[in-house]
């Protein structure tokens, strides 16, 4: 990129590359801004006879044209993108969605590039018009080369960001106590509904039964005949292992437990099963409260449909601490 200075009259489509203030102090054109005809007369009123313009060497491109490129091919769903001054991209959510990050892919493209990209964290819960990431380049200018690599990158890869809307959807909801059937929704529920109503869920069934595995096992196959988006299990006893009453009346249903204890503080005795693609999750004691534990953390991602492996949530370790 070369800068020099021209004058007015001929700096007609070049780029500002430093900005442009009043005799009051005010900004009249910021750095990076596209001159336009308009643009000329009003520096020529203001009484300017030259400007520092930035102008594209061979094998460059604009930071407008890179970012938009980029952010164009590094993401996908409900979002759009909005150009933003000095060569940044906003991509914004167009309804309410989770965020699904490639961590991996997103540090590649980080250290390679003269492009950096800041996300939200993985599986964040994004409403309608909220950032779910920003672009920025370099001033003025990347190199086509560049660029092109990265392109290349998350053709092989895939998006960086996955906006995965999350529409209202039934959930189901089976409460057990080892003393007396309906305690647990007594102590659960009003938390239960709060909770499920900022994700936009909505409890389609719930039953309560004896914390003991036929009971359970056989509420659970009848929530699951209803194919509800979730299945979530309140316990008052927090289990040992999958081995007790509740993983063993998950695994008797054909559930596949992917995990059992989470790196998250509150919620680490956590049990993530799967019927399919229906995820059972059982975390005793994230219910008696509403501040934030591993639901929710978890739940933006199941609403949304994304199956989350146990290597993900092992992942959940690294800001897991939410307390």
């Amino acid at each position: 990129m070369n800068a020099r200075t021209l004058g007015v009259h001929e700096s007609l489509g070049r780029v500002l590359s430093t900005p442009i203030f009043k005799l009051s102090g005010k900004k009249l054109l910021a750095k990076g801004h596209l001159l336009t005809e308009d643009d000329i007369r009003l520096l020529q009123a203001e009484g300017l006879d030259q400007v520092w313009v930035a102008e594209l060497d061979e094998g460059e491109i604009s930071e407008d044209e890179a970012v938009l490129a980029v952010s164009t091919n590094m993401a996908a769903g409900s979002l759009e993108i909005r150009l933003a001054a000095g060569g940044r991209a906003n991509l914004v959510a167009t309804e309410n969605c989770c965020a699904v990050i490639d961590d991996d892919l997103l540090r590649q493209i980080n250290l390679t590039s003269s492009v950096v990209i800041a996300t939200v964290a993985n599986f964040s819960y994004v409403r309608a018009g909220q950032r779910l990431a920003i672009v920025k380049s370099t001033p003025f200018a990347v190199e086509e080369e560049q660029i092109e690599a990265v392109l290349n990158i998350l053709k092989e890869r895939g998006p960086i960001i996955q906006a995965r809307p999350i529409r209202p959807s039934k959930v189901a909801v089976l409460y057990t106590d080892p003393v007396h059937a309906e305690r647990s929704r007594h102590l659960f529920e009003n938390v239960m509904r709060q909770r499920l109503d900022s994700y936009e869920a909505n409890v389609s069934i719930a039953l309560s039964c004896m914390e003991e595995e036929s009971a359970i096992a056989n509420s659970l196959g009848y929530l699951l005949k209803a194919q509800p988006a979730a299945v979530i299990v309140a316990s008052t006893t927090a289990p040992a292992s999958p081995k007790d009453a509740v993983g063993r009346a998950i695994q008797k249903v054909g559930c596949s437990i992917e995990r059992f204890l989470a790196p998250v503080e509150p919620g680490n005795l956590l049990l993530l099963a799967y019927q399919d693609e229906i995820p059972v999750v059982a975390a005793p004691g994230c219910y008696r409260s509403p501040k934030k534990n591993v639901l929710d953390v978890l739940l933006p991602a199941l609403l949304s449909g994304y199956r989350v492996s146990g290597w993900e949530l092992a992942a959940f370790g690294n800001g897991g601490l939410l307390v």
